[in-house]
This record gives structure tokens, sequence and C-alpha cells, in this order.
């Protein structure tokens, strides 16, 4: 298993806007997705506005290259977030899940 992190602040007032983005489009679109396990939204407030960790998991590097392309750290961060953003991190870390609770 394959875990992709990536991290972004989001606006202050808008951070119930991006998680109804990612309910309602982004975790859809990523569950049609062979591969695809399944992802987590974690939040907290900063000076800035709500801080955002996206993982996902995968089952391979494979099905993570079939989602976001050759380049797999490059973030794939929709126009429409962009805007909601404070500042967003441009690349992803992958991680190989080793062990620990299913």
């Amino acid at each position: 298993m394959i875990e992709r992190h990536w991290s972004g602040i989001v606006r202050a007032g808008r951070a119930d806007d991006y998680v109804r983005h990612l309910e309602g489009e982004t975790f859809p679109t990523l569950r049609a997705l062979p591969g695809f396990v399944r992802g987590r939204i974690l939040r907290r407030d900063v000076g800035e506005g709500t801080e955002f960790r996206i993982v996902t998991v995968w089952e391979s590097l494979d099905a993570v290259r079939a989602f976001a392309g050759d380049e797999v750290e490059l973030a794939v961060v929709p126009e429409l977030v962009q805007r909601m953003m404070v500042r967003f991190d441009p690349r992803v870390t992958h991680y190989a899940a080793v062990g620990g609770e299913p």
C-alpha cells in the first residue's frame, strides 16, 4: 500500500466549502479509479485560515500514476481549489505502508 500526503491552507471562511468539494467531487472521482483504497481529511485551524492534510491510500504506485500522471510527486490541485487556498504544497509525499492496524 502507498499513502499519498498533501497539505494546504484554506482561506478563512472557506474550510466547509473545501470539505464539500472533497466529499462531493474529489473522493467520488477517486473511488472510481482502480487501485484507490480510501482517503482521509485532516484539518486544524491556524493563523492564516484552516490547514488541511489530505491522505489517500492506494494499492500501488502504479495506481497513483494512473491518477497523477508520470510525475507522481506533483500535486493535483484543481483551479477551483487553488482559488480557495492561501497556499498549498506543489508536491506530495508518498509513503510505503509497512505495518500497523488495517
